[in-house]
C-alpha cells in the first residue's frame, strides 16, 4: 500500500513543449512524501516545530514517459527504509496505468544545526508502525 496523491499538472509545471519539466518531478515526490508524513502521523509541521527537519541527501528519478499539460498524475510514495537516524521513499508516478517516472530519495533526521541524531522514541514508532502497515 503507498500514500496516493493525485494533482492536475499545472501549466507552470511544463516546459516550452507542453511536457512536465524534469527538475519538477522532485517537487511531486516532495508533496507525495509530505503526505506520506501525515497519514503516518507525522505532519512536517509537528516534526520542524520539535527542531528536527529531513533534508534530500539523495535524489533519484528514472524517466519513462512525459506528464503533460492537464493530465491528472498520480503520485505513489512509500516509505522503503527505515534506519537509526534516515529514512529512504520511493515513488512512481503515474498516468492511470502507465508509469512515468520511479525514483527514491534519502532523508537523514537533522537537529536544527543539521547534525544527524536517532529518532526520538515517538517518532520511530509512529514510521515503524506505518512501514509494517505495508504502505
Amino acid at each position: 500500500m503507498a500514500n496516493v496523491l493525485q494533482i492536475r499538472v499545472a501549466y507552470a509545471d511544463t516546459d516550452q513543449m507542453g511536457m512536465v519539466y524534469y527538475g519538477n518531478y522532485l517537487t511531486f515526490y516532495e508533496r507525495g512524501r509530505t503526505e506520506l508524513l501525515r497519514e503516518a502521523g507525522l505532519p512536517y509541521s509537528v516534526i520542524e516545530k520539535r527542531g528536527f527537519y529531513f533534508p534530500v541527501i539523495y535524489a533519484e528519478c528514472s524517466y519513462h514517459a512525459p506528464a503533460k499539460y492537464d493530465d491528472l498524475i498520480t503520485i505513489e510514495t512509500r516509505l522503503s527504509e527505515i534506519t537509526a537516524a534516515s529514512i529512504t521513499c520511493s515513488y512512481a508516478v503515474k498516468n492511470g496505468d502507465k508509469v512515468l517516472v520511479t525514483g527514491k530519495t534519502k532523508h537523514p533526521f537533522v537537529n536544527k544545526s543539521l547534525k544527524p541524531v536517532r529518532f526520538p522514541q515517538d517518532i520511530r514508532e509512529l514510521l515503524e508502525k506505518y512501514l509494517e502497515k505495508g504502505n
